[in-house]
């Protein structure tokens, strides 16, 4: 369905349906961004009957664009601008390094589009330093900043009709706090009322045109009742400063610059007094390790020995400023006098002290007083402190409120663990640093507690910086934090609180952590914030613990959560009643939070976390035509974080489970309202916790069939389970498919796999036409969800699901099948697909879980005969792994790490069974012994009756025969195959035309050598080392596949010593190495040579009809992560790509019905072809011979004399049987001479 007849013909309404209908009109990029396609590889698989791939994913493509990637969804706290390629999945286009949380297509007045406004939390976008707020050119990809926000974007409004974008959040810029606007091309403008002294959450165009914004704000931002009870509440440390000075006298006890800090007794003399030489102009300089934005200078003048100073300036530095300053003339009186480059002091010695206050507030790391004049024979100062209004609680202690400062309850801050002091380097301060190391990272004993001089108690907002990481290159190690805090007593809201903060700002951010009541410190209770890193994160990570900033704001200002705005009216309504908007939030309870909002027709939708004990509705209302009306059942009975209208619905998400009066149940945290028939509607039965944002995204439901769904995003780990549908674990993301009343989870459909969230999303627009989706967010995504194994078809190349029911992990969101104890199995290892009599079965062998076709449940080993799957019968351990698979007749024979009980006999490495049966075969073979027994590889020898079973893997008996690494199953008993072999076999191919030669590979010792490769002459019973393996091997193989038809030639793969992957060809007389072309990262678990329809460029390692398929785990460096590549003889090419969880996946084979055939290079036909055109030739030559001879004996007759003979008898028969043979045959050995006549 598509929604183009939502976009009004009027730029105003584009404006209000961009942000009322975040999922409106899903279009697939056709132009703006740019995709380059992949041509499919010509494989021509018909030769070889049934094709699949096995391995350990959940998800899997076909490589199709050069955008494409393996690549899982960031969990560091990182997003990006994502985009849809043509094939559904998604590519990422420019990445943040913090959150994306909302955007807007920024088209001017004239219809030019000057490209997607993008904010949120974040320091830099594709690299570029942004903060908050960059704009995004969709087209080339250009990241423009757009400088002069400091803090968090959380909503933007672009409107064509006034060149603006209203931007919203928390923040400072311009002259602003959490609300400004970006005007035009010209930069950013403060708004008339000078944005909130809350945060805003959502701004919205509501029907009338009129701006409305929505936040937890309780006043405008340019109230008078914003600035705190009690000014200059800190202290700041100045002892910890460098201190320097110039023109300093020379006089013992009076030189020393550092005897005017912490001294606030005003007491002249040697070591107190810092005086400058006799009749000199002189400075005094002190260097912080941090940054301040001072409000208050106090100084103490010297009288020492009737010298003191008469003028000075103060200079900021590094901005290297003069400051201007307010004062009262100490002498008379007087108030309000203005100074600058010569600010007096005066020298009644009855004064103590004199105070200047700063003017403008500015940001500085250093300061400097320069005396220019004095009293007496020169100037000095006996003390000097700065005051600043916010209160700062800084890390590195030596940096907090300094213990001269006569304050009861300091700032401080105590750090306990590994923790080691960072310059400042370009961040505003020094910061502690723990590098922390160990398989698991828990907060004990790792923490930093700071501690605020809180001395008024009121509502404060409360910052956390960070510094950024690319100042001290630890980008790749930055981890999450937990910030707690307690910060009003117990019989206050809000006690404790905690959130998480991610690390990987590339340039300096802050987070607000907290907003409400803060106590005043006391000898029973100090607010405090504890930073502990993040218990279960990854090994070696770094956290950082900077400052912590309390910030107090005014309670009363005459709004509450709400405030409409008129852009057409120069002067402002300062009575709020007019207004319908101000007025609904007005009459909320005090605190009211509104968190988002949505316009459908005249009717404006708020949600948020609020009460309205007058009307009786909680957390989500209407406000329509003049009146706020409360939805049915009075609401939700809890928190609304995101509402998007789609059709006649309105999408919910939040952390509620039900109306408010209880009447509609299964509204778990996501749920739907009905605005033509005024009901809630339940969807599915919810999540099992918070939903943050609800996005609207274009899904392949069945392959190449998009739709469009919900996205739901947040804190949960379960879709609810509702009707026939059970519980599906999940990552914090669901997809809602409307047209199927369902989770895409829940669809037993070829469907596409996207995993991750997504934030915010917006449709690109030109010329008021929307031309493709624009998402933020993190996903990782695939064409088709399917476990462990697929069909690989080739005209076209695609895959196919093989519907198996194997089922992912349940143990949580992120690991998606079991994991042997000891060993490194997961997912579907091999595969086999057999025919014989009326058996035709797949079988798939691995360590895995499935469901049978009759409900119950398989362990590692499922045979699939038409559409009906089925297990083994019970007796082998759950925790088995097949890794090998092998067929004679009706007998399948399945080996690997394989235990238990069969026919009350132990079992160890290998079972048969018998497909006819449907049961073990009796007896089963002795059981193999050794240490971590392992059946890696089965054969049987080809054209040999009855079976012999070739295994091969890590053991050391067969029973009670000594039998180490490979041993011959034939008529009921273990033989050994000649003696000397030893180490563990991997892989084995016969060699020759009569199959008399086994090849083997892998960590092996033949003779008593060491080697990789091994050869066994079934005729002579012995072994032989391959020549030069030894050498030109560099490691164990543990993959191999036949080169051509008597696999004289073949491809062997493995790990070298160095742990490097390699891959080699042996030609029968040399190796050749492909180099190190593939990524340290890269592990080879399978090798197929397959044929092509159409040839590629020569090579001397691949014919040009053919083509090396290597599978695994595999790392193309100039790709990144795939799960199998083709090779051409000089290129890898990405060809499938994987994921399983959150990780790369990996495919461990290709198995197939029947042996890869090798024709001649340049053939284009598969060998059946062939054989049929050479009969049809030598038929139609004897067809011709035959007419030939024909004639000519015709001819011949002719001109012999020959008549045709009568052709009427009595009898043709009755004397046939008198003749003796003789007469008939007696003469065709003689001459032929004419009949004489």
């Amino acid at each position: 369905m598509r929604f183009s007849s939502l976009f009004g013909p009027t730029a105003a309404e584009l404006a209000f349906l961009i942000q009322l209908w975040p999922i409106v009109t899903l279009i697939r990029p056709t132009q703006g961004v740019s995709f380059t396609p992949v041509p499919a590889p010509s494989l021509n698989l018909q030769s070889l009957g049934q094709v699949a791939l096995a391995g350990n994913f959940d998800s899997i493509s076909l490589y199709s664009y050069q955008q494409q990637s393996e690549d899982s969804f960031s969990t560091n706290g990182t997003q990006s601008l994502i985009t849809q390629l043509p094939n559904g999945d998604f590519a990422t286009t420019a990445t943040a390094d913090g959150y994306i949380t909302t955007m807007c297509p920024f088209v001017m007045h004239d219809g030019t589009f000057a490209g997607v406004i993008v904010g949120g939390n974040f320091t830099s976008l594709s690299g570029v330093e942004a903060q908050a707020v960059a704009m995004y050119n969709s087209q080339t990809g250009q990241v423009t900043p757009l400088p002069g926000i400091t803090g968090t974007v959380n909503v933007l409004l672009c409107d064509q009709d006034t060149n603006t974008v209203y931007v919203g959040g928390d923040f400072k810029g311009a002259n602003s706090t959490n609300a400004v606007a970006w005007v035009g091309m010209s930069g950013w403008a403060n708004l008339p009322f000078q944005g909130f002294n809350g945060p805003v959450n959502s701004i919205k165009q509501a029907p009338n045109g009129n701006v409305i914004f929505g936040g937890s704000f309780t006043g405008l931002g340019n109230s008078t009742t914003t600035t705190p009870n009690q000014k200059d509440q800190q202290v700041i440390n100045i002892s910890s400063a460098n201190i320097t000075s110039g023109g300093t006298t020379t006089t013992a006890g009076f030189d020393n610059a550092t005897n005017i800090v912490c001294k606030t007794n005003g007491q002249d003399g040697a070591g107190n007094t810092w005086l400058l030489a006799d009749q000199t102009p002189g400075f005094w300089r002190a260097d912080m390790n941090f940054g301040y934005e001072p409000s208050l200078l106090r100084i103490w003048n010297t009288h020492q020995d009737g010298r003191g100073t008469r003028t000075f300036r103060f200079t900021a530095i590094p901005i290297n400023g003069i400051m201007n300053f307010t004062y009262t003339n100490p002498d008379t009186g007087e108030e309000g006098l203005y100074c600058d480059a010569q600010c007096p002091l005066t020298a009644n010695t009855s004064v103590p002290y004199q105070d200047f206050r700063f003017v403008d507030t500015v940001g500085m790391s250093a300061f400097r007083i320069d005396i220019s004049a004095w009293y007496g024979a020169g100037g000095g100062l006996d003390g000097i402190e700065l005051f600043q209004n916010d209160i700062f609680a800084y890390a590195v202690d030596s940096l907090n409120e300094p213990t001269c400062a006569n304050t009861q309850f300091p700032s401080n801050s105590t750090a306990t663990g590994p923790w080691s002091v960072s310059p400042s380097a370009s961040s505003v301060s020094e910061y502690l640093t723990a590098n922390l190391v160990g398989s698991k990272v828990s907060t004990e004993g790792i923490s930093v507690v700071f501690e605020p001089d809180i001395k008024q108690k009121g509502n404060y907002t409360i910052t956390i910086f960070t510094p950024g990481c690319l100042q001290d290159n630890s980008c790749g190690t930055r981890g999450i934090v937990n910030i707690t805090g307690n910060y009003a007593t117990a019989s206050a809201p809000g006690l404790p609180v905690e959130t998480q903060i991610y690390q990987t700002n590339d340039y300096d951010k802050y987070d607000q952590i907290y907003q409400g009541p803060v106590d005043v410190n006391s000898g029973g209770f100090r607010p405090t914030v504890t930073l502990a890193p993040l218990s279960g994160q990854a090994d070696g990570i770094t956290i950082v613990a900077q400052r912590v900033q309390f910030s107090i704001g005014n309670s009363t200002g005459g709004l509450n959560g709400l405030y409409e705005f008129d852009p057409n009216t120069s002067t402002l309504d300062t009575d709020f009643s007019n207004s319908t908007f101000d007025q609904a939030g007005m009459d909320l309870e005090p605190g009211a939070i509104i968190m988002t909002m949505a316009v459908m027709g005249d009717a404006t939708y708020v949600g948020g976390n609020f009460t309205d004990s007058t009307t009786g509705f909680e957390n989500i209302f209407s406000i329509g035509t003049g009146n706020a009306t409360t939805l049915p059942n009075g609401g939700l009975n809890a928190e609304v974080n995101s509402i998007v209208a789609y059709e006649d619905l309105l999408y919910i998400g939040g952390n509620f489970t039900n109306t408010v009066n209880g009447s509609v149940t299964s509204l778990n945290n996501f749920a739907a309202f009905n605005t033509t028939s005024q009901t809630w509607q339940a969807l599915g039965a919810g999540v099992s916790g918070t939903v943050n944002t609800i996005v609207g995204l274009e899904v392949n439901v069945t392959i190449d069939q998009p739709e469009n769904c919900i996205t739901v995003n947040g804190f949960f780990n379960q879709l609810n389970k509702f009707g026939s549908n059970d519980a599906v674990n999940v990552s914090g993301f669901g997809i809602w498919v409307p047209s199927r009343q369902n989770w895409l989870q829940n669809l037993d459909l070829p469907s596409q796999a996207i995993t991750g969230q997504l934030s915010t999303m917006t449709n690109v627009t030109k010329a008021g036409t929307p031309q493709f989706a624009l998402y933020a967010g993190t996903l990782s995504s695939q064409d088709m969800s399917a476990e462990d194994a697929v069909y690989l078809k080739s005209d076209p190349t695609n895959l196919q699901s093989l519907h198996v029911g194997i089922q992912p992990q349940q143990a949580g969101p992120l690991t998606r099948k079991r994991a042997i104890s000891g060993q490194n199995v997961t997912g579907v290892v091999t595969g086999l697909f057999h025919t014989s009599g009326s058996i035709n079965v797949t079988v798939l062998g691995g360590h895995f879980t499935a469901t049978a076709s009759n409900g119950s449940t398989i362990d590692n080993l499922a045979i699939l005969s038409g559409t009906n799957v089925t297990g083994l019968t019970s007796g082998l351990d759950a925790d088995s792994a097949f890794l090998a698979l092998a067929a004679s007749d009706t007998v399948l024979y399945a080996g690997g790490t394989v235990t238990g009980n069969v026919n009350n006999a132990p079992v160890n490495g290998l079972v048969f069974y018998d497909l006819g049966l449907g049961k073990y075969s009796y007896p089963q073979p002795p059981p193999f012994g050794g240490g971590n027994v392992a059946v890696n590889t089965i054969t049987v020898r080809p054209n040999k009756t009855p079976a012999q079973v070739y295994v091969g893997g890590s053991f050391d008996t067969a029973g009670s025969l000594g039998c180490p690494s490979l041993c011959i199953f034939e008529n009921g008993a273990w033989n050994p195959p000649g003696s000397g072999i030893g180490g563990s076999v991997a892989a084995m191919t016969w060699q020759g035309s009569t199959a008399d030669k086994l090849l083997v590979g892998g960590n092996l010792t033949a003779g008593n050598n060491a080697t990789s490769l091994a050869t066994y002459d079934v005729t002579k019973n012995q072994w032989e080392e391959v020549s030069g393996a030894a050498a030109n091997v560099p490691g164990p193989v543990t993959a191999l596949a036949p080169a051509n038809s008597d696999a004289s030639s073949f491809w062997v793969a493995g790990k070298s010593t160095n742990g490097s992957a390699f891959l080699v060809k042996y030609d029968g007389t040399s190796y050749t190495s492909v180099g190190d072309t593939l990524g340290d990262q890269t592990t080879i678990l399978g090798l197929s040579v397959l044929q092509l329809s159409k040839n590629h460029a020569s090579s001397n390692l691949v014919p040009e009809n053919m083509i090396l398929l290597v599978t695994g785990q595999l790392n193309l460096p100039s790709f990144g992560d795939a799960s199998a590549a083709l090779f051409n003889g000089t290129t890898f090419s990405p060809f499938i790509l994987a994921t399983s969880g959150n990780n790369p996946g990996s495919l461990s084979q290709l198995f197939s019905e029947n042996s890869v055939t090798f024709g001649a290079a340049g053939g284009h036909m598969a060998v059946g072809f062939v054989v049929l055109i050479a009969l049809a030739c030598a038929l139609g030559a004897i067809f011709l011979l035959v007419v030939a001879g024909i004639l000519i004996e015709r001819y011949r007759r002719k001109h012999e004399g020959y008549t045709q003979a009568p052709s009427s008898y009595f009898d043709k028969t009755s004397n046939m049987g008198r003749i003796p043979p003789e007469h008939l045959f007696g003469r065709l050995g003689q001459s032929r001479q004419a009949p004489m006549l």
